[in-house]
């Protein structure tokens, strides 16, 4: 039974690395190249192996305390990668490394500030007793990097060089949207939660008044607009980076996101009137008007 249950995280880790490694293959066709490996696939790479390299002293710690933050390092040195093997940028391409990086430095250190306050965090409890599965975790954050940047990777390493144009400022618009979603959302939580009047309370104000997800949505949203900032350039095989936007939503929508905080939520509060009328009356996710 042992090794049958192996075997299969065997597998997972195969399959895992196997759709990273194509779609970044797929993506960097036509694109910037190191011999006869393009660049795109070479970040890649490094994604999975910054990832293994953290994951050897977090398993012997049995800590998740630098998994956030190690995945923020891993899209800060991809981007850097992805530039510095590029060679000459474009606006487009100076644009997406930048909006890529201010995002990753944000999220990353709010997240690693937040697990350290809490001290732990739930989702690793069991995971990181088991070293097939903690594994799983941190290749899993690999493709996560690779999967969500991929629109940006091929606008830097792509070498199609074309005026921004009135679609790529949709794009970069609706990024600056989702991205002061995100941020306001977050701020909005973390004030919630340090005020001692909210203590054990679910969020229902400001933007979480508008949504039960108001952060989910911005993290939509702002690579949404990544891909619509790339979507003029690309061609051929590049067109597999638009899965990008599509693998944010399934993750935050179907896996990781709203399933587990709505689990959660219905643990901790279900039997309240007052959150199973915020359930009845507040949008999942697209901010609407209180009651609509």
């Amino acid at each position: 039974m042992a090794s049958s249950e192996s075997g299969k995280r065997v597998g997972i880790l195969v399959v895992v690395v196997v759709i990273g490694l194509g779609i970044s293959w797929a993506c960097g066709q036509g694109g910037s190249q190191i011999g006869s490996i393009s660049v795109f696939l070479l970040c890649a790479i490094a994604a999975f192996a910054i990832n293994w390299l953290a994951f050897i002293p977090a398993y012997v710690k049995r800590t998740e305390h630098f998994y956030d933050l190690t995945g923020s390092l891993t899209y800060l040195t991809v981007m850097g990668l992805a530039v510095w093997l590029s060679g000459n940028l474009n606006t487009r391409a100076v644009i997406a490394a930048s909006m890529v990086s201010i995002w990753a430095l944000r999220l990353g250190s709010f997240l690693f500030r937040r697990v350290k306050k809490a001290g732990k965090d739930d989702r690793f409890d069991k995971i990181k007793q088991s070293f097939l599965r903690f594994l799983i975790a941190w290749t899993v954050q690999g493709l996560w990097v690779i999967l969500t940047a991929a629109c940006a990777l091929v606008i830097i390493t792509g070498g199609s060089d074309k005026p921004i144009g009135w679609i790529g400022f949709i794009g970069i618009l609706l990024w600056l949207i989702g991205f002061g979603f995100e941020v306001i959302a977050d701020r909005q939580k973390s004030a919630f939660k340090a005020d001692p009047k909210n203590r054990g309370k679910f969020i229902n104000v400001g933007l979480w008044s508008w949504s039960r997800h108001p952060n989910y949505f911005g993290e939509i949203l702002l690579w949404t607009g990544m891909a619509v900032l790339a979507s003029p350039i690309l061609s051929g095989w590049q067109w597999a980076a638009m899965i990008s936007p599509l693998f944010v939503y399934l993750l935050l929508t179907r896996v990781s996101g709203i399933p587990m905080l709505a689990a959660k939520g219905l643990k901790k509060w279900g039997d309240d009137p007052a959150y199973q009328k915020y359930l009845a009356t507040t949008s999942l996710l697209i901010p609407m008007p209180p009651g609509t």
